[in-house]
């Protein structure tokens, strides 16, 4: 004989236990009587004692049926909840979304996750920074769901959707005779250290960043290399060098560094949602929704870039 509990000895026994009555148990269930009887008599072979004491006039528990009692409706009950967790996963209302971005973009990374978090309040969102080659990276591996990166190569495994676009601008100190204008040539920081992220961060996005140097015939020569833009405008107000930067990271400059605007065109940059292709995860596509409300706000409607 099989001497595995299944759940419908728990259900069966549950029943009979709240009822104190085979005829009312059965009823509530949709069963035979006799049915009812041989699954608990079944039951109480598996366990090895009685679990009920049965007279001709009533139904009672035994002390272990009392006792195995709570711990049958604590499994079912956990089993219900695991099941209604696992739904929820699989619509995308819980669990966990990994993101992946670039540090240059984080106002625009809080703001989509803050909407996703009040859609979705019961989903666990894993932040990872990183150069945008990291982020793709990242997406490829199946380390991340969602990605935000700067200027991006297209990638055949990966679609880009664009988020929005800002200019560059120049980073000077504030000492630099540039600064007696508020705007300038690149031709003027030519003689000038230059500080930015190495090009293995992304050879897109560092040949987009360094477009307005090379337009003007100026040999791009990376001085100091650096991982993140706080630091390298850091260095720019300590008097160290230069650099072309996004908008969106000048906002809010230390003592010692200023932002001019470039003479000619402005040289515009692209920041992208990216996605692995194909991904149809209930938390991802929830993830590209807000986002959505979020650029229908305001800024630039979503386009699809393959």
């Amino acid at each position: 004989m099989d001497q595995r509990v299944e759940l419908r000895h728990l259900r069966y026994f549950l029943a009979v236990a709240e009822e104190l009555h085979f005829g009312r148990a059965a009823q509530r269930l949709n069963i035979a009587q006799p049915a009812l009887s041989q699954q608990i008599r079944q039951l109480e072979k598996i366990v090895g004692v009685e679990l009920f004491r049965r007279t001709s006039r009533s139904v009672r528990l035994t002390d272990a049926g009392a006792t195995f009692q709570p711990r049958a409706r604590d499994l079912l009950g956990r089993l219900a909840a695991d099941l209604d967790e696992a739904g929820r996963v699989g619509r995308g209302e819980a669990g966990r979304l990994d993101v992946a971005f670039i540090t240059s973009a984080t106002a625009i990374v809080s703001e989509r996750i803050r909407e996703f978090s009040r859609c979705r309040p019961d989903v666990q969102v894993k932040l990872h920074d990183g150069f945008t080659v990291d982020v793709l990276a990242a997406l490829e591996r199946g380390t991340a769901g969602i990605g935000i990166v700067r200027d991006a190569e297209k990638r055949d495994d990966i679609d880009l959707s664009l988020l929005t676009t800002e200019r560059f601008v120049a980073v000077i100190p504030t000492d630099h005779p540039a600064t007696r204008a508020d705007h300038v040539e690149a031709t003027a920081l030519a003689a000038d250290p230059l500080i930015l992220f190495p090009r293995s961060a992304g050879a897109q996005a560092f040949d987009v960043n360094t477009q307005p140097l090379r337009e003007v015939g100026i040999d791009v020569q990376v001085a100091q290399e650096c991982s993140n833009w706080h630091t390298i405008i850091m260095f720019v107000a300590a008097g160290l060098g230069v650099t072309i930067a996004p908008y969106s990271v000048t906002t809010l400059l230390p003592a010692g560094a200023q932002r001019l605007e470039l003479d000619r065109p402005p040289t515009m940059s692209r920041i992208f949602m990216a996605t692995r292709r194909g991904d149809n995860r209930p938390l991802v596509q929830a993830f590209i929704a807000a986002s959505e409300t979020v650029t229908g706000r305001g800024h630039n409607r979503t386009t699809r870039a393959r």
